[in-house]
């Protein structure tokens, strides 16, 4: 669809283009994709046509807000896109969001300090967080990797915690009564459900935050049903609107798809 395959930054269409590392990547309503373009410090937008352009960065590493190419990123990773249209980050120790027209501004998190502490915008704190989904009301969630968490935020920019609570651990439970050992990829579904990839577990959590582990134990490879499947720190995630849940299976270099029977 797009880049050359030589890692470079060069704005074009198609096989033309270049990046440099992409790593998020999502979809808009509208077939836009969003890529975060890792080593460029970029957001890159790919139109239906396979036009690519700069829709937020000026390829300098830092933490500035702004429009289009007067902002500035460290190292974006992740990437998600709401119904309307405006673009999340997970980039450094901040929460970044852009919207249609470009203009980046911080949603939360401080950046500079890593730390664990729910709050509203930058008076929160994440350590390194990786995935990152939105939900159909605008509530963003964020996989808080070295937090052992998962974060919520709201379109008003309030942190709180989901699930999980600081400590390394795979532990069934609601709330901060559950542990996460490598939470990395995270979606959501239709319905609010939010699906962690978690080392070689996969997690479920309900809007209420309970966290069940639906498939997934020991380290391997396997396909099965619910916890008699084996996972390699499954890192990407995307769920289908019937519900059924597609796993970048990172360390079998497989795609899987989980199915849910009724």
């Amino acid at each position: 669809m797009a880049g050359d395959g030589t890692a470079g930054y060069l704005d074009s269409t198609g096989t033309t283009a270049r990046f440099n590392q992409p790593y998020g990547i999502a979809v808009d309503n509208a077939g836009n994709v969003y890529v975060a373009d890792y080593n460029n410090h970029r957001i890159r937008k790919i139109s239906p046509t396979g036009v690519v352009t700069t829709l937020a960065g000026d390829g300098t590493a830092g933490n500035l807000d702004g429009p289009g190419t007067d902002a500035r990123f460290y190292w974006p990773y992740k990437v998600a896109v709401d119904g309307a249209g405006y673009v999340y980050v997970t980039d450094n120790n901040r929460i970044r969001k852009i919207t249609p027209e470009g203009v980046v501004t911080t949603l939360a998190g401080g950046g500079d300090t890593w730390g664990y502490l729910d709050g509203t915008g930058t008076a929160a704190r994440f350590y390194g967080p990786y995935g990152i989904a939105v939900d159909n009301a605008g509530n963003v969630y964020v996989a808080d990797r070295y937090n052992y968490s998962i974060r919520k935020i709201t379109p008003a920019g309030v942190v709180t915690t989901l699930a999980g609570n600081g400590t390394m651990g795979v532990q069934d439970g609601t709330g901060t009564a559950a542990r996460f050992n490598d939470p990395c990829g995270v979606a959501v579904d239709y319905d609010g459900n939010v699906y962690v990839g978690d080392a070689s577990h996969f997690r479920k959590i309900t809007p209420k935050g309970v966290v069940s582990t639906i498939a997934g134990g020991n380290q391997g490879y396997l396909d099965s049903t619910g916890t008699t499947a084996r996972f390699e720190r499954p890192r990407g995630i995307a769920v289908d609107s019937a519900g059924n849940v597609y796993i970048a299976d990172t360390d079998n270099h497989r795609i899987r798809k989980m199915v849910f029977v009724p």
